[in-house]
């Protein structure tokens, strides 16, 4: 194989993971406005719930993100009037070990199904 193809394979890797990336990031964005609540750390963290009983049997993480990522969230959030509930230890602790699209583990059940009763109420969708 010739020397400069050989060089050009991983810059040319490197380029789809970015791609892959991009797209992933724009398919969460595009989550948001479908999200129940959106559970912060005010400034850090933010993590969008959704609870779709015809699609899983507990609410499910939408969207989440840091820093930057956190603040697009809030963003389209607010934009599209979603709640938005400040929880620090519950947003570190899903962020840390919910991925996207998984349903929440059974030892946020209750802190979460208390933050929907309440945006339900606010909502006046109970």
């Amino acid at each position: 194989m010739n020397i400069k193809i050989l060089r050009a394979i991983p810059l040319i890797k490197s380029k789809i993971k970015e791609k892959q990336r991009q797209m992933a990031m724009q398919r969460m964005m595009s989550e948001i406005p479908n999200a129940d609540v959106v559970i912060t750390n005010p400034t850090h963290y933010a993590i969008a719930i959704k609870y779709d009983e015809n699609k899983a049997d507990a609410p499910y993480v939408v969207a989440k993100g840091v820093d930057f990522v956190a603040m697009r969230i809030k963003d389209i959030a607010k934009h599209h009037k979603i709640v938005m509930v400040e929880n620090r230890p519950l947003a570190r602790a899903l962020y840390d070990q919910v991925s996207i699209g998984q349903v929440i583990s059974e030892d946020y059940f209750k802190a979460v199904a208390e933050i929907l009763a309440y945006v339900y109420r606010i909502q006046k969708k109970i």
